[in-house]
């Protein structure tokens, strides 16, 4: 079990919160539904910021959604933040500005360069985390993804699609995060 208890930055664990009450619930990540086979009756699915765009480019965004609709209890949460690129798709930026966490000797930068496809319906996404070094900067990790623009209409049909109700997009001023942030609920 996860205490769900909001957690600054983390725009996912706010909105479930809001809507489940901050309490002793069950959380899992999709990526984990995924890869093996989740418990049944979990609480809330989290998707993060590139998830549901990753797994679109791989054609395997409604496989996803049909298992985590399956490993929540019913009125669970599948919540995911979902950059909407459609309308940034003819002016293919390169780069979203930089994301700085934490403070002090414990300050993280990451950078996302994009790299997009000549019809603007998807990009390559490369993740560079940098942190403290004893001296200078260092690079922690990068990763590389390709990722598929979805519309808003898209990423609802998918969610109704796979079988949950009330779907609702929230945008960043109604969620306080940079992202549209999305809540489906699993049928009772």
């Amino acid at each position: 079990m996860t205490d769900l208890v909001p957690v600054p930055d983390d725009p996912l664990s706010e909105v479930a919160a809001a809507v489940l009450g901050v309490g002793e619930h069950q959380v899992v990540d999709l990526l984990d539904v995924v890869r093996e086979p989740a418990p049944v009756g979990v609480d809330v699915v989290r998707a993060g910021d590139d998830l549901l765009p990753r797994l679109a480019h791989e054609n395997a965004l409604s496989h996803a959604l049909a298992l985590a609709r399956k490993a929540l209890r019913p009125g669970g949460l599948l919540v995911a933040a979902v950059p909407e690129l459609d309308r940034l798709s003819m002016l293919r930026p390169t780069a979203p500005p930089p994301r700085v966490s934490g403070r002090g000797r414990d300050r993280q930068v990451t950078v996302q360069l994009w790299d997009w496809a000549a019809d603007g319906e998807s990009y390559a996404l490369e993740v560079v985390r940098l942190v403290r070094g004893e001296t200078s900067w260092e690079v922690a990790n990068t990763v590389a993804t390709r990722h598929r623009v979805l519309t808003a209409e898209q990423i609802s049909d998918e969610l109704s699609g796979a079988g949950f109700g009330a779907v609702q997009r929230l945008s960043p001023a109604e969620c306080g995060y940079l992202l549209p942030v999305w809540v489906a609920v699993a049928p009772a």
